[in-house]
């Protein structure tokens, strides 16, 4: 048995700079004011659309993140329909391969301490499930039927796409307090990358102790 934190990669090593001037082209389209296009006029014209509430422009760039973490956290994160996802399948996944270390991997809850009672039990609980995937798997089961006794702390993979848009309003609804403690582990810190990599587009984004 593993226990991991959750972690996430942007892909593709996108360029902030580029894909501003790519949302001005596209904005700038409906005012026929190309010419007043230049080096350094993308922020400032993205600036003024989502003050005017203009957020349809930003649809045309998307940002593609691997994240890992449990599946209960996926189970959420799927919930916002304007993107596309790829997520690591325990119906084909044999966890008893050599590849997965022959062992099942598994998102530590962050909220209990190490010598927490509750965290010893759920260590306790999340070796028993191991020992019995790997024992139905033995007797023949297939992982598509061992799958059933996975629980929500499973480490799981998953590739998320969405345009600018849809971004925005995932942060605003994941890093808010209202959502589920481990949803926030992963959004806090994304937010701070994203801030990073676009902080016109998502700087006024604040996230509440």
């Amino acid at each position: 048995m593993k226990i991991i934190p959750p972690t996430f990669e942007i892909l593709g090593n996108p360029n902030g700079a580029e894909m501003l001037r790519s949302i001005e082209r596209a904005g700038r389209t409906c005012y026929k004011s190309e010419d007043l296009i230049t080096d350094d006029s993308a922020a400032a014209f993205v600036r003024r659309i989502l003050k005017r509430g203009h957020e349809s422009v930003i649809e045309h760039a998307v940002l593609s993140v691997k994240i890992i973490c449990d599946r209960g956290v996926t189970h959420e994160i799927v919930r916002h329909r304007l993107a596309s996802y790829s997520q690591e399948s325990t119906r084909y996944c044999n966890y008893a391969k050599d590849k997965f270390g022959n062992e099942l991997t598994f998102i530590r809850p962050f909220f209990w301490d190490e010598d927490d009672a509750k965290y010893a039990l759920w260590c306790e609980i999340m070796q028993g499930i191991e020992d019995a995937y790997m024992k139905m798997l033995a007797l023949g089961a297939a992982p598509e039927e061992a799958r059933s006794i996975l629980p929500n702390s499973l480490k799981t993979e998953i590739i998320v796409t969405m345009n600018l848009r849809s971004w925005r309003h995932f942060f605003r609804l994941r890093t808010d307090k209202a959502s589920h403690p481990q949803m926030r582990e992963v959004a806090r810190p994304l937010l701070d990358a994203f801030k990073a990599l676009l902080p016109v587009l998502f700087d006024d984004i604040v996230v509440k102790a």
